[in-house]
């Protein structure tokens, strides 16, 4: 069954065992070995970074035109849980899920949070296993190939917010985890935006960057209506 995994990423695996990890949702870590660091969440962690990395060199190189900031939406566009979820469902990934009970009887291989953080997975298993090259061939095969070059659908508000405060000197934006709850394999957490040391926004997310996005998003419809 993992192997038509592998067909449909179209690489070839030499330590299966990464695949694997990619593949283990907390919930399942958590309630078979009572071990979240068993789970997919440190590879979630660097594959963030590392299509995050690719998706802006390759945004720099193709539209040398377009300024910084709407760079930077499009990356936001091309990289959020919605267009992330759409490659799960296009590789079949939430059939090869390793869920926990919970997890499995609450819809999670069609949690879109859930298929999102799972490519991400995955491709940082690619890179420890075949190196960037592997990883930027997943990463062009299935993200690069749906480029916005439209109008823009998901905002990156936190960085929307920095442009727009920056505009007047000396001002300082900073973000506070404030809270979390639930169980490990669905937690919700809290976060607080801070413009010169006051709270102009509180958000709330699956992860603390969603919440930091939620917050940012708050402050921009408080202070300026958008």
């Amino acid at each position: 069954m993992i192997k038509d995994l592998e067909n449909a990423i179209g690489y070839r695996f030499k330590n299966i065992t990464l695949l694997q990890n990619a593949l283990t949702h907390s919930s399942y870590a958590n309630e078979y070995w009572h071990d979240s660091l068993r789970s997919n969440e440190r590879l979630e962690f660097v594959g963030d970074s590392v299509l995050g990395m690719v998706v802006a060199e390759y945004l720099y190189r193709t539209f040398p035109e377009r300024p910084e900031g709407e760079l930077t939406r499009m990356r936001a566009d091309m990289v959020c849980e919605r267009a992330l979820a759409k490659v799960a469902n296009r590789l079949d990934l939430g059939s090869h899920l390793l869920l926990g009970h919970g997890e499995e009887q609450g819809g999670g291989r069609t949690r879109a949070s859930i298929l999102a953080d799972a490519v991400e997975s995955v491709i940082a298993a690619c890179f420890f296993d075949g190196g960037m090259e592997a990883a930027k061939k997943l990463i062009e095969t299935f993200i690069l190939c749906d480029v916005p070059v439209g109008k823009l659908t998901n905002a990156d508000y936190k960085t929307a917010f920095q442009e727009r405060v920056q505009q007047k000197k000396d001002q300082s934006i900073s973000y506070r985890l404030v809270g979390e709850s639930g169980p490990d394999h669905d937690k919700s957490f809290q976060v607080e935006v801070l413009l010169n040391g006051n709270v102009v926004g509180t958000g709330i997310g699956s992860s603390k960057k969603r919440a930091e996005q939620d917050a940012a998003r708050v402050a921009m419809e408080s202070i300026y209506g958008e």
